[in-house]
């Protein structure tokens, strides 16, 4: 058996790893994009380094785009096989593949433009939604802790990772020569503290482990400080400076995340209620996913739901769809907490809110997960003084 890496490898995104067993037989675990890597993002996406058509199946261990975004273009490129994923990440494959798809279309077209004015040959976007609906039906759905047989040598079982909803951590046995290997790959790994899914579950023994790392050498705060921060956050913000709370976040799991917290926070009168705008459609869409799957909710939940029956919505709690009701949030200056994608800051709507509110110092942009050092998130994290934002240089006066 061989096991090359393709992504994710010294970096967190793109994750592609690519086993090849005795027999000839090719697994692929994840296909995920690159991301937050600037004008390289291209070039890696495009170039996986190996042969879409020989690989035999993929095995998906969730459905961030990291690790499931450039499944679309695998398939568009010869890939015949099936994707095995539970089927919470099969419902939420189908609607991030689409957005991504709709990213890849506009982005084209954005490029296309200026390539014409430069006498240019136009260039085709990575993938289009016709190429993920095509993807789609690759999809077979497994449950966790059962073993599959997909070849005499190879077997698989998905544990809950506890990372996003419908997340796995992926364990093989791989028979060669006489003797079984076991592998395990972990996906992305959740906390044992998360407010919304159960914790991550322990895993058989392995002889070899492909793990994240992202955050090995880091604490992570507590819980309960981070709600207490959240909190601290938003009173200083908006009800003593009068300014904006701006939060970039994936519209998968960290949004939910979110606003179940501030659900909580109001319900528990810690604080007043306040607008709260999700600024992304495709959050309302994995939202409604999630209130479809609770069998992945920890008790926590399940018992606040019996006073709340959605922890993802309130009084004051506004999905934005329309693009006409989000270019209406720059011209207003209410206070408010935004909450809106992509959570790498690099494209959607976040950039928009940030570009209009960074030389506010009334408001906050907030991070609240990972972020490449070059992306815009991670040069505000940083400290910069100035960052260009839509080719625009702009003066960092907000609070981070």
């Amino acid at each position: 058996m061989n096991i090359t890496f393709h992504g994710a490898a010294q970096t967190v995104t793109g994750s592609k790893h690519l086993l090849t067993l005795i027999s000839g037989k090719q697994i692929l675990l994840d296909c995920g994009l690159f991301q937050g890597l600037g004008s390289d993002n291209e070039n890696l996406n495009r170039h996986l380094g190996f042969d879409p058509t020989l690989v035999d199946a993929i095995l998906l261990s969730h459905a961030h785009i990291d690790h499931s975004g450039n499944i679309p273009y695998l398939v568009k490129n010869g890939f015949k096989g099936k994707i095995y994923a539970t089927a919470a990440t099969i419902d939420l494959c189908a609607i991030m593949l689409a957005d991504s798809a709709h990213i890849q279309e506009q982005d084209a077209e954005y490029l296309n433009k200026k390539r014409v004015r430069q006498n240019r040959a136009p260039i085709e976007p990575l993938y289009t939604e016709d190429d993920v609906k095509e993807c789609m039906s690759h999809f077979v759905p497994v449950v966790y802790d059962v073993w599959n047989t997909l070849y005499d040598d190879f077997e698989f079982m998905y544990t809950d990772a506890g990372h996003i909803l419908g997340s796995a951590a992926i364990n093989l046995k791989v028979d060669e020569n006489g003797k079984t290997k076991r592998i395990f790959f972990s996906g992305d790994i959740g906390r044992y503290s998360d407010k919304i899914l159960r914790p991550p579950q322990p895993f058989p023994q392995a002889d070899v482990i492909i793990c994240e790392s992202t955050y090995g050498d880091t604490l992570h705060d507590k819980t309960q400080d981070a709600e207490t921060k959240l909190l601290h956050t938003i009173l200083e913000t908006c009800f003593k400076r009068g300014g904006r709370v701006i939060i970039p976040a994936f519209s998968l799991g960290r949004t939910q995340e979110i606003v179940y917290t501030i659900d909580r926070l109001i319900t528990h009168k810690f604080m007043p209620s306040i607008d709260v705008y999700i600024d992304s459609p495709l959050s309302l869409s994995a939202t409604n996913i999630m209130r479809k799957h609770t069998e992945s909710y920890n008790p926590e939940i399940l018992e606040y739901m019996k006073r709340d029956t959605d922890p993802f919505g309130f009084e004051k709690c506004h999905y934005v769809k329309a693009v006409a009701e989000s270019k209406a949030l720059n011209t207003s200056k209410n206070p408010c907490v935004i909450i809106a994608a992509s959570g790498m800051t690099e494209a959607g709507r976040i950039k928009h809110h940030i570009a209009n509110n960074v030389e506010d110092n009334k408001d906050t942009v907030l991070i609240v997960g990972y972020l490449p050092t070059e992306s815009l998130g991670g040069r505000l994290l940083k400290g910069d003084a100035e960052v260009k934002i839509f080719g625009e240089i702009k003066k960092v006066r907000c609070h981070v």
